[in-house]
């Protein structure tokens, strides 16, 4: 089986694109009853509630603010939030840092934990220590990430007073402290993806004759887990941690806000307590867009890597 060429994968994102468009404008329109009378309350008078379907929009055809929809979103215009009245695009990017920090230092913390448990299980599988480096990481998806983190946030800084149980800090050391808890939060809901597929791509390679051809030229053992085993282990897992964006991003929203990081998963949420929809569909979309975004690219970086998949698609070709 060939693995699909760059343009298809291509145009599988532009439909996703699409699809996450359409679903985010009816966003909206699926709220039951009177959208701008969800927004003010049942309390707001007619006056209102009139004034924000002409704010919004909600009084054109559908088909005219599907349009309007579509053209403000490529000028960067998502709309303006009810709440804050300012524009959803600068909300987002007030909102951006700290999310981003969150997401590149769970990252990297998912990095540092996959590779030594993936090498020290590769070297003897079937061994106890194997079972156990697989087995453990598995609780990270039965954890739900809010109770995991009130888990930490009482053992690290309540009662050892280690971390920060909460903010984002004033200096970049600071702000490194505040979020080492919660991106570790984040890194062990992806860890039994990343570890298995690190573990399972060594157990291979040490398999492999090219890594049976060094031994047999005496290459020390230190040496062939660096040159031939890791290096090419690590592609597979890079990509399903690229893959797993996703949820690396989605468990974000929560955790930022059980550790009132200023981010744009707590905005999220506020936005969607406080029914700014405004500011959830413009949020909606840009996430979407991101994951879809992050997945394309590490397909592609997939194909670029692997010799294999590109003689697959030349082949094919």
């Amino acid at each position: 089986m060939t693995s699909p060429s760059p343009a298809r994968r291509l145009m599988r994102a532009v439909v996703a694109v699409a699809l996450v468009v359409v679903v985010t404008f009816m966003f909206v329109h699926i709220v039951p009853g009177d959208p701008a009378r969800a927004i003010l309350g049942p309390q707001a008078s007619a006056e209102s509630v009139s004034a924000l379907r002409d704010r919004l929009g909600l009084d054109q055809p559908i088909l005219t603010q599907f349009v309007d929809y579509i053209a403000g979103a490529l000028r960067g215009d998502l709309g303006t939030s009810v709440a804050e009245g300012v524009p959803v695009t600068s909300l987002m990017a007030s909102r951006a840092a700290p999310t981003l920090a969150l997401i590149v230092l769970a990252a990297l913390l998912t990095v540092v934990l996959t590779v030594p448990a993936a090498a020290l299980a590769a070297r003897r599988p079937g061994s106890v220590v194997d079972h156990v480096v697989r087995t453990v990481p598995l609780l990270g998806l039965g954890l739900p990430a809010f109770w995991f983190a009130l888990v930490l946030i009482q053992v690290f800084a309540v009662r050892l007073g280690w971390f920060p149980a909460g903010g984002y800090g004033g200096s970049v050391l600071q702000r490194l402290h505040a979020l080492t808890l919660p991106a570790l939060v984040t890194a062990v809901s992806i860890l039994p993806f990343t570890i298995q597929s690190l573990r399972v791509a060594m157990v291979d390679s040490y398999e492999a004759d090219y890594v049976a051809a060094a031994r047999a030229r005496g290459v020390p053992a230190r040496q062939i887990r660096g040159r031939y085993v890791f290096r090419n282990a690590s592609i597979p897992a890079v990509v399903v941690l690229g893959l797993n964006m996703g949820w690396l991003v989605g468990n974000t929203l929560i955790v930022e806000k059980v550790f009132a990081i200023p981010g744009v998963g707590a905005l999220l949420v506020d936005a969607t307590l406080s029914r700014d929809f405004p500011v959830v569909q413009g949020l909606a979309l840009v996430i979407a867009l991101l994951v879809i975004g992050t997945n394309l690219l590490t397909e592609l970086a997939r194909v670029s890597l692997d010799p294999r998949l590109r003689h697959s698609q030349e082949t094919a070709r």
